[in-house]
């Protein structure tokens, strides 16, 4: 009788230990696909970058270290042909241009030769 309690014991402690170990490797395995997912949804997000161009107030203001004043003198600036325009402008210091020049972009912006040659043909 022992013997059949001791097995039994022993069964059932290996059942659970069983059991342990598959939850905490399916819990593994998920958060590691959680963690991919967050790092896929992050990549896409950061290689979608902001067109200073067409962003509205509320996008810009959204940026680290664009407030309402920066957003406005940033729209009120437009349009721009490269986002380096920003510091040539004097639209934002070099430190707020530092924390947002890899989530912004340029597009649609007349280049200054466009810019030559509107004033060129308004001249004649």
């Amino acid at each position: 009788m022992k013997t059949n309690k001791a097995f039994f014991i022993a069964t059932l402690a290996f059942a659970m230990l069983l059991n342990v170990f598959t939850f905490a490797q399916a819990t593994a395995s998920t958060s590691a696909q959680a963690g991919d997912e967050k790092a896929a949804s992050a990549s896409a997000a950061s290689s979608e970058k902001l067109d200073i161009n067409s962003a509205t107030q509320e996008q810009l203001d959204a940026l680290p270290g664009i407030g309402e004043a920066y957003s406005k003198k940033i729209i009120d600036g437009r349009p721009y042909a490269s986002k380096r325009e920003l510091l040539t402008k004097h639209i934002v210091p070099k430190a707020t241009y530092a924390k947002i020049k890899d989530e912004i972009t340029a597009h649609g912006g007349r280049s200054h030769s466009a810019k030559a040659d509107k004033a060129s043909t308004k001249n004649q």
